[in-house]
């Protein structure tokens, strides 16, 4: 596991120079924008719900030694709460939007790898991407959530939050991952079979996920950088990874 991982870490060295080298910039304007303007709405509700959650948290607590700690601590969880469930919202959302732009960039990253020009991929028109990328992060959504609310409730319990809060990074790192695998599975598997490669290969998409939640946590930057870096990162490794299973050469 950790040696994938390191895998997908890995896909990201050389990702700016290649987006250059192939001209990929002009691809990333749209999938930008919709970054930009989802993390704002996001980051800018997080600013006005995360005081509203913590004095919603605060109200457990009956006694009153001790209140105004517990009001501070309760402050703090309700901006990782915030924190956590704005950024599931916020990957899920730009993936699945971003899906029919960011098929061509993976699609001539794996022409410039494997120096075919004509691929025997399956066809799929815009509309058949743009639902295909609603489809595949509605379904990691939803089990995104069913994994994370559980956790978020263990950051209650001293040391165990701590365990807690690595594991929420890693689920989180998967499924950013696996969103952005997607865009070169899609042309070589159906449905099915790309969510059964991912799970034969979480820890590379754990490894390029964790990438993109970093790259998230630095200011303006990280949404204008993100999509381009973590796509091209997980295309090169993703066609790699095909190229194993003996369905291309390179």
């Amino acid at each position: 596991m950790i040696k994938n991982i390191i895998k997908g870490i890995h896909g990201y060295s050389g990702a700016l120079a290649l987006i250059s080298k192939l001209k990929l910039w002009k691809y990333f304007f749209i999938p930008i924008i919709i970054s930009i303007v989802t993390g704002s709405v996001i980051g800018f509700s997080a600013y006005r719900l995360s005081d509203n959650i913590g004095r919603f948290i605060a109200k457990i607590w009956f006694w009153e030694w001790g209140k105004d700690a517990f009001t501070s601590f309760s402050t703090v969880i309700g901006v990782i709460i915030i924190l956590a469930l704005g950024l599931i919202l916020y990957k899920h959302i730009v993936m699945a939007l971003s899906a029919p732009f960011m098929s061509p960039v993976s699609e001539k990253i794996e022409t410039h790898l494997t120096g075919i020009t004509r691929h025997n991929h399956r066809k799929t028109s815009f509309q058949e991407q743009l639902w295909r990328g609603l489809r595949i992060n509605l379904r990691n959504l939803g089990r995104e959530l069913l994994i994370t609310i559980p956790l978020l409730l263990l950051k209650f319990i001293p040391v165990v939050n701590i365990f807690s809060t690595i594991l929420l990074f890693l689920v989180q790192g998967y499924y950013a991952g696996f969103g952005n695998m997607d865009y070169t599975l899609e042309r070589h598997y159906n449905y099915k079979d790309s969510i059964n490669f991912v799970r034969r290969n979480r820890g590379v998409a754990i490894g390029n996920g964790l990438v993109f939640i970093l790259f998230l946590l630095v200011p303006f930057i990280g949404v204008i950088l993100v999509l381009p870096l973590s796509v091209t990162a997980a295309s090169l490794s993703t066609v790699k990874l095909i190229k194993t299973n003996s369905q291309i050469t390179i």
